[in-house]
C-alpha cells in the first residue's frame, strides 16, 4: 500500500515538474522548498543529457565522447568548488606539469610520493583529479594516496588514490568466492583505487598503464602496513593486521583499454571481472547535491553507525541522495545513471582468493617493486611507443590551465 502510495506522489511531481520545468528562474532555484528542489534536480538531470521519465532515465548516447560529456557538469562543478582554494596556487602547481621538450623518455625515472595533508602535494593531487573526465570523489573510510613522480626532472607522472570498498560489488564477490560472512570479516583486506592515472604528457606514452602497475607494487602494501597495521576500526573496533591482499578499479567509460590485457611478463596485473550495473550518484553533484544533502540532514534519518566514518549520519552520497529522492516522492531509479563501467581485480599475492575466504592465513605477496615493473614497461610500451609517436612533444602546460590569471 505505502509503495502504490509513494509511486502515484511520484508520478504527480514528476508530471508537475516536466510542466513547470521549462518556466523555472535561477530565483526560484535558491528557494527551500519541496517543489523547487524537485525542478532542481530534474533541470540538473537534464543538463546532464538525460530525458526524465518516471519509469527512469533515458540517455541520448551511449559512445565515449557522448559519456564525456554526461560527466562535464559535474566535473565543471567540482573545479568551481576548487577554485577557491587552488586558482591562486595554479601557476605552482603548473609547475610539476611537464613541457612535452622536457620529458626525454630514456631518462624517466618513476617514484612513489605519499601523500600528506595540507602540503603543496596534496594540492597538486586535487589539481591533477580536477583534469579527469569524470568527477573524483575524495573516497571514504581509509585513504592513501600517491603522486608517481619523474626523478629526472621532478615533474607529475600521474595519481593514485585508494579508500575502502563498497561492501557489496557482484563481480568483485563472485572473483573472489567468498560467502557473506567471509566477506564481512575480511574485506578489511581490500582497498579501491578510486583515481589512476598518468598526466599529460606521459599519459601520451602509456604511462597510464604504467601507473596501473605501480598501484599493485610492494611499495604500495608497505606504505599500508605502515599506515593501518594496529590501528583500530571505527565500526567494529578491530585491531588491523595491516595487510593488504587485494586492489580494485574500475574504468573511466565502459571498457578499458588501458588496463585489458595488462601483464607483467605473464603475470596478469589486472583482471577484467564484470561491468557496474550504472547506479551511482555523480548525475546529481553538478552543483545540486548541496542542496540534498542539506534536504536530507533536515528531514530524513542516517544509518551511519559512527560520526567518523561516512560523512556524519548518512554512510555515503548515495544514500543521501536515495533519501531524499524518496521523501521528496521522486523515483528512486533515476539513481541508474546507466554508465557502465569495467571492474578490475588486481590479487596482490599468489593466494589472494584463498586469503580472503580465509582458508590461508598468510599472503605469498608478489613483491614486485615499481622498479622492477619500469624496467619491463619502458622495453615493452614506452621506448616502442616514443619512438612510432612523438605527439608527446608538442604537449606545454598551459594547456591544463583551469583558471584564467
Amino acid at each position: 500500500m505505502r509503495e502504490s502510495r509513494l509511486r502515484r506522489r511520484a508520478d504527480r511531481n514528476v508530471e508537475t515538474v516536466e510542466r513547470e520545468l521549462s518556466g523555472i528562474t535561477e530565483e526560484a532555484q535558491a528557494v527551500a522548498s519541496d517543489t523547487d528542489l524537485c525542478l532542481l534536480i530534474c533541470e540538473s538531470l537534464k543538463q546532464h543529457g538525460y530525458q526524465v521519465k518516471t519509469e527512469g532515465l533515458a540517455l541520448v548516447s551511449r559512445d565515449k565522447a557522448a559519456l564525456r560529456q554526461l560527466h562535464a557538469p559535474s566535473v565543471q562543478a567540482e573545479r568551481e568548488r576548487a577554485m577557491k582554494a587552488l586558482a591562486p596556487y595554479e601557476d605552482q602547481l603548473l609547475h610539476f606539469i611537464a613541457n612535452g621538450d622536457e620529458v626525454q623518455p630514456r631518462l624517466i625515472r618513476p617514484v612513489l610520493v605519499p601523500v600528506e595533508p595540507d602540503t603543496q602535494y596534496a594540492r597538486l593531487f586535487r589539481y591533477a583529479s580536477l583534469h579527469w573526465s569524470i568527477p573524483i570523489s575524495n573516497g571514504y573510510g581509509r585513504r592513501l594516496r600517491f603522486l608517481l613522480m619523474d626523478e629526472s626532472n621532478d615533474k607529475l607522472i600521474g595519481i593514485l588514490g585508494f579508500a575502502d570498498p563498497v561492501f557489496s560489488l557482484g563481480a568483485r564477490d563472485s572473483w573472489v568466492g567468498w560467502n557473506f560472512e567471509q566477506r564481512k570479516q575480511r574485506l578489511c583486506y581490500v582497498m579501491d583505487a578510486y583515481v589512476l592515472g598518468a598526466a599529460p604528457p606521459y599519459s601520451c606514452l602509456l604511462m597510464g598503464k604504467f601507473v596501473a602497475m605501480a598501484a599493485t607494487s610492494r611499495e604500495l602494501v608497505d606504505a599500508f602496513r605502515e599506515r593501518y597495521s594496529g590501528r583500530q576500526t571505527v565500526l567494529r573496533q578491530r585491531v588491523q593486521l595491516g595487510e593488504l591482499a587485494l586492489i580494485t578499479t574500475m574504468s573511466a567509460l565502459g571498457r578499458s583499454s588501458i588496463y585489458n590485457r595488462l601483464k607483467f611478463r605473464d603475470r596478469p596485473l589486472l583482471i577484467s571481472v564484470g561491468y557496474t550495473v550504472g547506479w551511482g550518484t555523480f548525475h546529481f553533484t553538478n552543483g545540486v547535491y548541496e542542496q540534498i544533502l542539506a534536504f536530507a540532514r533536515k528531514h530524513c534519518e542516517g544509518t551511519a553507525k559512527a560520526e567518523g566514518w561516512g560523512g556524519g549520519k548518512f554512510r555515503n552520497r548515495q544514500e543521501v541522495v536515495r533519501k531524499c529522492l524518496i521523501q521528496l516522492g521522486l523515483p528512486t531509479r533515476w539513481m541508474r545513471h546507466q554508465v557502465r563501467r569495467e571492474i578490475f581485480v588486481a590479487p596482490l599475492a599468489a593466494n589472494t582468493r584463498e586469503f580472503l575466504r580465509g582458508e590461508e592465513d598468510t599472503l605469498d605477496y608478489w613483491n614486485e617493486t615499481t622498479a622492477n615493473y619500469f624496467e619491463f614497461f619502458r622495453e615493452r610500451w614506452l621506448l616502442p611507443r616514443a619512438a612510432r609517436d612523438e605527439s608527446y612533444k608538442a604537449f606545454h602546460r598551459e594547456e591544463w590551465r583551469l583558471w584564467q590569471k
